[in-house]
């Protein structure tokens, strides 16, 4: 219990000196953004990492977030949650788009190069590539529909790569209610994607 106890303190000391340096970033002091970085740049960037692949799109997607926050610094509210949980969000939601626009300028220079004339029919793998491509957008959709603590405590596990202990580190929750959230999403997913993709429960 000791144990316990002295985890929450932690956190809660944390998130003070978070929402003390975001307080010190909305006066406008350059220190306090660097501080911030400081304290959370290396999560962000591991998330950013694992999302875009690319070293250098993810320091860019990191570099991106927390300049953002430095132009316009009432987009975190302490009052909501930790700025380590809102920072990763923001990174996630930056990665994604990064990595599908990055994808779509690919497409466009492939196709551009290729020329009309040269398109060539569907491999033997293009139908599972496009029920792939069906099945990952069912997948985003029923993502949407989650609240937003269990979608984000999802994310982190399953796109971010990070364990159940470091999703409640990162996110400033006990790890019983990280527990909880995945367990209520995944069964939640289950019951909707299951009728939809013909995924039985075993298969998520």
């Amino acid at each position: 219990m000791a144990d316990v106890a002295d985890e929450a303190d932690s956190r809660a000391t944390a998130r003070a000196v978070d929402a003390g340096l975001a307080a010190r970033v909305r006066a406008g002091d350059q220190r306090a953004l660097g501080e911030l970085y400081d304290r959370h740049g290396r999560a962000a960037w591991s998330l950013a990492r694992r999302i875009c692949v690319d070293a250098q799109l993810a320091e860019d997607v990191v570099q991106e977030a927390f300049l953002n926050f430095w132009r316009d610094p009432a987009r975190y509210d302490a009052e909501r949650g930790s700025f380590a949980t809102w920072l990763l969000t923001v990174v996630h939601h930056r990665a994604v788009d990064t990595v599908r626009r990055e994808s779509a300028i690919r497409r466009r220079t492939v196709s551009a190069d290729a020329g009309d004339d040269l398109a060539l029919p569907p491999g033997p793998g293009a139908d599972q590539q496009a029920l792939g491509a069906v099945v990952a957008g069912q997948v985003r959709r029923a993502l949407g529909g989650l609240p937003a603590e269990q979608r984000q405590a999802l994310a982190l596990a399953y796109f971010g790569g990070y364990t159940q202990r470091e999703v409640a580190a990162l996110t400033g929750v006990p790890l019983g209610t990280v527990k909880s959230r995945m367990f209520t999403g995944l069964a939640r997913l289950r019951s909707v994607l299951g009728p939809v993709t013909g995924l039985g429960e075993a298969a998520l």
